[in-house]
């Protein structure tokens, strides 16, 4: 069989040319066009069918998601959204403030190495699709910040740095477990790592999949593998609530 598929792919006779190109049709079917008058009902089908989409996941988060993931946290406060419900594990302490938005596909995970580690969102806060939150001490997302999507953020390394400790799958030391806060109004582009002991300051930008293992000064923009501050005094908050 491997024999025929290769002789297949590289069309050595006009049969096995043949039967590339079939195979092709029945791989990448090509799509007849519509005639004009199909257009508008069609179009009319393809937008209810992501509104039934949005108001199944609706009614499903306010009657499951919702009520399970807000018995699993210690404290959350009112007008908090999630658009799926996040995955926790371990004995982590989430505390979560008024009117937070949390995207789908988040995970927040704590080992057993000290005992109550917390996270911390505050009001206002944002933490979108497929975020990983590793927390093990301490993570605090102060008010108005905005974590984007697929960022990592972890308090330890989740592994001895001694390659034979490693190998023996010994815990992380908890000295080695230094807590976490992103300050509030920062912005955490998508992609990007938070490691342990790193404070990211007030208004803070970290651009897109960047590593950042040292504290961010506030109101600076931050960028690259390791993150470094590449311009200060960025994005002051505006002197008038109305700009022109």
């Amino acid at each position: 069989m491997d024999r025929f598929f290769d002789k297949v792919k590289r069309a050595e006779t006009p049969f096995y040319r043949r039967v590339k190109k079939l195979a092709r049709t029945f791989m990448a079917p090509s799509v007849p066009r519509l005639p004009k008058f199909l257009r508008s009902p069609l179009r009319f089908l393809y937008e209810m069918h992501f509104v039934v989409i949005m108001a199944w996941h609706l009614f499903w988060n306010l009657v499951y998601r919702y009520p399970l993931f807000q018995a699993r946290c210690t404290s959350i406060g009112q007008n908090v959204s999630i658009d799926r419900m996040p995955f926790v594990t371990g004995p982590v302490q989430i505390q979560i403030g008024d009117n937070v938005w949390m995207g789908g596909d988040i995970s927040i995970a704590s080992g057993r190495i000290l005992d109550s580690p917390h996270l911390i969102i505050g009001d206002h806060a944002e933490v979108s699709w497929g975020v990983k939150i590793a927390v093990n001490r301490e993570i605090i997302i102060e008010e108005y910040a905005r974590i984007s999507w697929n960022c990592s953020i972890s308090d330890s390394d989740g592994h001895p740095r001694q390659a034979d400790l490693r190998a023996k799958n010994v815990p992380v030391f908890p000295r080695d477990i230094r807590p976490v806060r992103i300050c509030k109004y920062a912005w955490i582009g998508n992609g990007s790592y938070i490691m342990k002991g790193v404070t990211v300051g007030e208004g803070a930008v970290i651009g897109a999949n960047s590593v950042v293992i040292s504290d961010v000064p506030p109101y600076s923009l931050a960028l690259g593998n390791p993150a470094e501050v590449v311009m200060r005094n960025y994005g002051k908050p505006s002197k008038t609530s109305n700009p022109e």
